[in-house]
């Protein structure tokens, strides 16, 4: 079998690709197929394009983590790599600032920083909390770099931010009062964070989700250092990615019943849960496209995946609907209560056809 391990991965561009496809339309379009259809299929994944509101989970609330423990996969290629040319980790730290300081002023700029009201400008950020989670994790990694101290230092994240969550005493409200109001996340994003918070006394993207959401990365971490070993066959990496999986989301469950799974604070238990499912689908997508070599269905989803940071900041600048309706709006009107189906279909094809484009321009927007 040919060694796999040290080459470029299709299955991980695949499954960033397949991530991001759900933020760019994918969510609109199965919304459109549930509501204007009775297959059941259609209806289970509609119901799942939202974001819980509080506790529980929904699958649309995998998507940001899937994406964190995507960019912990590609630290081995990223870093690892230039270790073992010889590059020192202090030669690394620029380049590992650099990308989490990019990240947070796109971020900013997502927010409406280029309307200059900073007073009311949401300094944190989805990519504010993928730089400097990535930050963190990275300077870690680059530092201990064996799959047991990773494990350690996952598992140390965890506990102690379940400590903070359920331990630590927040004024007025007390000990485990995991409320938007009550968490100590609450409590320290409104003493410390500046500008507006995205729940008003909350940020789902606030000063200890990053610290938390380090975790998840890490575990994605630990998934590149094993697909870049040579100690394990291809199928043992899928069957340690599916066992790891499957005991992380099992783990998540029984622990839900005394220590909620809450995405907009990120407690650990829903590190475990959306680390545990990336683990299982990262060893579904590995095994068919990079041991199976069933390769030729990943194209649509690597265009996609190869400039995830391009289509995110351009679905925020340009009006790409506005464009789908105006070229698709007379030819939606003919399939009737279908319209809403096709008028997505027409938004996922622009964005494609954009992203194609800077694919066949060869411009890769990498950070």
């Amino acid at each position: 079998m040919t060694n796999i391990s040290k080459q470029r991965l299709l299955s991980l561009d695949t499954l960033r690709g397949f991530d991001m496809f759900w933020i760019i339309g994918g969510d609109i379009l199965f919304k459109a197929l549930g509501q204007q259809t009775n297959w059941s299929w259609a209806d289970a994944l509609a119901r799942n394009m939202d974001h819980a509101t509080w506790e529980g989970f929904y699958g649309f609330d995998l998507i940001f983590p899937l994406f964190m423990f995507i960019s912990g996969v590609a630290i081995p290629y990223a870093l690892f790599s230039q270790l073992e040319k010889g590059v020192t980790t202090k030669a690394l730290y620029p380049k590992i600032l650099k990308r989490a300081c990019i990240l947070i002023i796109l971020g900013m700029v997502y927010n409406g920083g280029l309307n200059f009201d900073f007073e009311n400008l949401r300094i944190a950020s989805v990519l504010g909390q993928i730089g400097l989670a990535y930050l963190i994790a990275a300077l870690i990694a680059i530092h201990f770099r064996k799959c047991n101290a990773i494990v350690f230092w996952i598992i140390g994240i965890l506990i102690g931010y379940a400590i903070l969550q359920l331990v630590v005493p927040v004024p007025e409200y007390g000990a485990g009062i995991l409320t938007p109001e009550g968490s100590i996340n609450s409590y320290i994003d409104r003493m410390l964070l500046p500008g507006k918070l995205y729940g008003t006394v909350f940020d789902p993207e606030g000063l200890l989700c990053i610290v938390s959401a380090a975790a998840i990365t890490l575990m994605g971490t630990l998934a590149g250092l094993i697909l870049r070993s040579d100690h394990f066959t291809p199928y043992k990496k899928v069957l340690l990615f599916v066992i790891t999986g499957l005991g992380l989301i099992i783990i998540a469950l029984v622990l839900n019943n005394w220590y909620p799974i809450i995405k907009s604070i990120w407690t650990s238990t829903f590190n475990l849960l959306t680390g545990g499912i990336s683990f299982v689908l990262l060893a579904i997508f590995y095994l068919i496209i990079d041991v199976w070599n069933y390769q030729k269905w990943t194209f649509f989803f690597r265009v996609i995946g190869l400039n995830s940071i391009a289509i995110y900041m351009a679905v925020a600048m340009v009006h790409f609907q506005a464009t789908s309706d105006f070229l698709f709006s007379g030819f939606a009107s003919f399939f009737g209560d279908f319209k809403l189906v096709i008028l997505a279909l027409g938004l996922i094809i622009i964005e494609w056809l954009f992203l194609y484009f800077l694919y066949k321009k060869n411009i890769f927007i990498k950070i």
